[in-house]
């Protein structure tokens, strides 16, 4: 049986990652996205309080696995390239419509509506496994 959603906040790290490999809980067309959402100078906290408050909704919706949002860490990598001002959500999503539902839900419309002064772009990564 796939579990519905697995997060962070309901068991550990390291037996969410096994969980999530083990065979009989892979979902077959899995859709992962990485959404970069570029906020505007001064604005990430506001931003932030209106994107967790809507998370409840959005792990309910059908198909949501994973639903998080996260900002850059600094780690003296070479390579990383940090900005403040950007949010990235990662996502996972049983199949590419759950996640289009999600797109289209009345939870992410009033959501949107609410951020839109606070957001000055978006870009998304539609992943599937290699």
């Amino acid at each position: 049986m796939v579990p519905r959603r697995l997060t962070t906040c309901t068991m550990g790290a390291a037996r969410q990652l096994r969980l999530f490999w083990s065979p009989e809980n892979r979902v077959e067309n899995m859709i992962h996205v990485i959404a970069s959402i570029t906020i505007k100078e001064g604005r990430l906290s506001e931003f932030l309080t209106v994107f967790k408050s809507n998370i409840p909704n959005v792990i309910e919706e059908s198909g949501c696995i994973e639903y998080v949002p996260t900002i850059d860490a600094p780690s003296g990598l070479p390579g990383q390239t940090r900005n403040e001002n950007v949010v990235t959500i990662i996502e996972k999503w049983n199949t590419l419509e759950d996640l289009k539902k999600h797109q289209s839900s009345p939870h992410m419309l009033a959501y949107r509506e609410k951020v839109k002064d606070h957001v000055v772009k978006v870009s998304l990564k539609i992943l599937r496994e290699a």
